[in-house]
């Protein structure tokens, strides 16, 4: 154990970092406490990514059925009972709190639980309450929490986010949304396909602001041709009620705006959850985007590491897991347990908007002239097109030789990008991808095309050296 602490790690928050940390410490085996002061499972799981992909897969369902003669079918418009929408997806989280993040399988695992707000007393004490744990490493992962404009009348008026919306009952029968970054655009998209009225509301010239601009134009399209009301280039000046609604006044392109709905949701960006950790008097460092981390998800603190939202770095939900197991690493192993700066993510729209490493912009400026551009609609994929899905593209941005940057609108986009990300990784050519057979007839097969021409070229550049016909009749050994 070491110096007499009864503990060897106290993970303090039980979300997608803390239960990957507390799984792998408890395997080593090492003396494993976790302090959680609400459910296991965290964000992720019941206010995150498994409600709102639950809401999207029903939400895919409904608009099928709309476009049911893409495939040969009598289009119907579906009956949807949003409550019972809500309901399964309340099931789905029962489901998984109730097995993979069931706190009878972590301490089954040799996991200590303790329930409660932890406060770090000083470099190798945890209090919650009345207890004191005494560990040699702390990991925070207390995750982040949705934070909202300082916008007059907000407030008073009343809201919803993420951490609000899946607790309904029922969403109601219409919404503005305020803020149009992945976490607005997934649920603006749900929303409107199963029967709500949305309006999206985005201070930008665009949505997704983060992610390649010519990938973004074409989903933001599609979403318009399904009916979705975005807009761009918004100043919200106040919120007022008016009849029980919720109206927001502004401006959109210098002309006087308002947007009235039963209801608001703010998706207006996140901050990290440090209060009452007493971070400030232990002298661990923070920012306005989280507790100050190292390469090795160190704090300026020795003893004590964070990872996931709470340190700031990627929002996600792998990210957490990934910046985790390398913090655990670097605690017990020996050498260091360093993170990689290459995280790819997906925006789960449909179809969904895939991103590892730089958008092709972020490329010119860092590499200049020396950046290719690969495209490859999906209008060229027999699986797209057979699908009844041919929207969208596969984009690879290279330096040189090297794959630094690659987006992909597409459905599963989320799946397929792995592979590009492996090339991003290890700075791999695009050509080097069209040595892989792949699968056909898959989207997938969509990327080794596009490697494919990227070899074809390299080859044509070579076509002085293929042996002319009549030469190498000549030169041929006889058979004779």
């Amino acid at each position: 154990m070491g110096r007499g602490h009864r503990y060897d790690l106290v993970v303090v928050g039980m979300g997608s970092g803390g239960m990957v940390a507390a799984e792998l410490a408890a395997s080593l085996p090492l003396r494993v406490a976790v302090v959680e002061r609400d459910r296991v499972g965290g964000e992720c799981l019941w206010t995150g990514c498994v409600p709102s992909k639950a809401l999207l897969a029903s939400a895919r369902v409904a608009q099928a059925m709309r476009d049911a003669d893409r495939w040969g079918l009598a289009p119907v418009e579906p009956a949807i009972d949003t409550a019972s929408v809500w309901a399964r997806m309340r099931a789905v989280q029962d489901a998984i709190a109730a097995s993979d993040d069931s706190p009878a399988r972590f301490e089954a695992l040799g996991v200590e639980l303790v329930p409660g707000q932890a406060h770090l007393v000083d470099a190798h004490t945890v209090a919650v309450g009345d207890r004191r744990l005494s560990t040699r490493f702390v990991l925070l992962c207390t995750g982040s929490r949705p934070s909202s404009p300082p916008v007059e009348g907000l407030a008073e008026a009343g809201f919803l986010t993420n951490e609000s919306v899946f607790g309904l009952e029922r969403p109601p029968a219409s919404i503005t949304m305020i803020g149009g970054g992945p976490i607005a655009i997934e649920l603006a998209q749900a929303m409107h396909r199963l029967g709500v009225r949305v309006n999206v509301l985005e201070r930008m010239p665009t949505i997704l602001g983060r992610e390649e601009p010519e990938l973004v134009a074409t989903l933001a399209g599609l979403l318009a041709d399904e009916g979705l009301a975005i807009h761009t280039g918004v100043e919200i000046r106040r919120v007022v009620l008016e009849g029980g609604r919720k109206v927001v006044e502004g401006t959109q392109g210098g002309a006087e705006r308002r947007w009235e709905a039963e209801e608001l949701l703010v998706a207006a960006g996140r901050r990290p959850n440090v209060e009452g950790l007493g971070l400030e008097a232990l002298g661990v460092e923070t920012s306005p985007r989280g507790v100050v981390v190292d390469e090795r998800m160190r704090t300026s603190v020795a003893s004590v590491y964070a990872a996931g939202d709470v340190a700031g770095r990627f929002l996600f939900t792998h990210s957490a897991g990934h910046e985790a197991v390398r913090a655990v690493r670097d605690m017990f192993f020996p050498g260091r347990g360093t993170v990689s700066s290459l995280v790819p993510w997906c925006t789960f729209t449909d179809p969904e908007l895939a991103h590892v490493g730089l958008t092709a912009e972020e490329a010119r400026r860092r590499h200049g002239d020396r950046v290719e551009v690969h495209r490859l609609e999906l209008s060229h994929s027999d699986r797209a097109r057979a699908d009844g899905h041919a929207e969208g593209a596969v984009v690879v941005v290279c330096a040189g030789r090297a794959v630094v940057g690659a987006h992909i609108l597409a459905p599963a986009a989320g799946e397929i990008i792995h592979e590009l990300a492996l090339a991003v990784d290890r700075g791999m050519a695009l050509s080097e991808l069209a040595s892989l057979v792949h699968v056909y007839p898959t989207l997938a097969t969509s990327v080794g095309q596009l490697a494919a021409e990227a070899a074809f070229a390299g080859a044509r550049r070579w076509a002085w050296t293929v042996r002319a016909g009549r030469l190498w009749d000549r030169m041929r050994p006889s058979t004779s």
